[in-house]
């Protein structure tokens, strides 16, 4: 079925076409209709499957639709989110997807100034996307009336939950009316997701979405076993091996994406970083710049594994194996996203073998090994020892200096 013979808006089918939206995913397939018809849903869906779409396109057609507002009715919808990130994603899909429409669609986050998105709910709007953390502030402060929302959506929200939201999620529910449809999106479930989704859903629709091979068929994925203290050579040359590529490069700390940062600096390549210590308003810049092609290569850590959505990522490199097998998924879930091909390389040195291990059991199939040569694997270190600012000749100098400085004392 197309999206042209879905009973939605005119409007949404003239964007929908704009955009090269043709033919639902299965996700989108499922969960459409039921939406429409005003159920309440419990879908289960790996990341990239394209969950947003499927709760965005059905509810800019009902509100578009139904723009009477009740009085004191200053929110229609609600979209809960774990990140500030993602809550920015979505409002841009909703933007984009209803820009024919009169839909008024805000995210209020953190970290930038909060007065002119206060206003602007003040004056109302139809979906208002936050963290429920942010959503329980609104409520408690008084700027915010959930008894008059028409729509609740839970997007992500294992992740919420692994971020601590549990309680807070609970709480709200106190502040919500009985009448409201609900849509509830997870990429896994446990007895606590289960717990909580079956306290906020009525007589759901379960739609669950699990591909054997849970990562995207549109991924080539391999592994290269590197020495941890190797991985910075092998980076420099996958990176100068593809300048013109945008490539996303994963690290298991914030001290380890600024280091890897400081190593590419001093061979000459340009990145950037993302993680939890930088301020949100860099964070937003350094997504712009990676969006727009103005920065090739971003290294990041999981932080930016779930529900990043920038098109156009050719490569993910895993420089570190993540420490939860499943977040592998997450994490090259980012490439060889909707008709475009992609490509994950994992570097692996002795001591992740275990973690391999978990993930290649994770994925029921294992990863395909690069084979390196001996002279290969030598020639990349000699091809970056040759350059002057390697890592080895930075360390050689450290150590030297204070010999130095006692020889010209002396």
């Amino acid at each position: 079925m197309k999206f042209n013979k879905y009973h939605i808006v005119p409007e949404l089918k003239k964007s929908l076409e704009e955009l090269g939206f043709k033919k639902p995913t299965d996700i989108q397939f499922k969960s459409i209709p039921q939406i429409l018809s005003g159920q309440d849903i419990l879908a289960i869906a790996q990341t990239g499957t394209g969950k947003t779409a499927a709760f965005a396109i059905p509810l800019i057609s009902m509100l578009q639709q139904n723009k009477h507002r009740e009085p004191e009715q200053n929110v229609k919808a609600i979209v809960m989110v774990p990140t500030r990130e993602l809550a920015l994603q979505i409002e841009n899909v909703f933007k984009e997807l209803g820009k024919y429409t009169d839909i008024e669609t805000i995210s209020l986050i953190g970290g930038v100034e909060i007065e002119p998105q206060l206003k602007k709910l003040e004056q109302g709007v139809d979906v208002l996307i936050a963290t429920p953390g942010r959503i329980t502030d609104l409520v408690h402060k008084g700027h915010l009336n959930l008894k008059k929302i028409d729509f609740l959506v839970l997007d992500e929200a294992d992740h919420m939950l692994n971020k601590g939201f549990y309680q807070d999620i609970k709480h709200l529910l106190q502040f919500l009316p009985r009448r409201r449809q609900t849509l509830f999106f997870s990429a896994t479930i446990d007895e606590n997701i289960k717990d909580l989704a079956y306290a906020l859903v009525s007589k759901p629709v379960r739609i669950q979405i699990s591909p054997k091979d849970p990562v995207s068929k549109n991924v080539d994925h391999s592994v290269a076993y590197v020495a941890m203290d190797d991985k910075r050579f092998f980076l420099e040359r996958v990176l100068k091996e593809h300048p013109d590529q945008k490539i996303l490069v994963f690290v298991r700390t914030k001290v380890r994406a600024e280091r890897v940062f400081k190593a590419m600096e001093r061979v000459d390549i340009k990145t950037t970083t993302l993680h939890g210590d930088k301020e949100q308003e860099d964070r937003f810049a350094v997504l712009e710049d990676f969006r727009e092609g103005k920065i090739k290569v971003l290294i990041a850590t999981d932080i930016s594994a779930r529900g990043l959505d920038v098109k156009g990522v050719e490569y993910v490199i895993n420089y570190d194996l993540p420490d939860v097998a499943e977040n592998y998924v997450h994490r090259i879930g980012r490439t060889g996203r909707g008709n475009n091909r992609g490509n994950a390389i994992s570097f692996c040195s002795e001591e992740e073998k275990p973690i391999l291990q978990e993930i290649e059991t994770y994925l029921t199939q294992p990863i395909r090994i690069m084979s390196i040569l001996k002279t290969e694997y030598e020639e990349t270190l000699a091809i970056s020892e040759a350059h002057g600012n390697d890592w080895r000749s930075l360390i050689k100098e450290a150590e030297e200096a204070p010999k130095l400085k006692k020889k010209k004392r002396k």
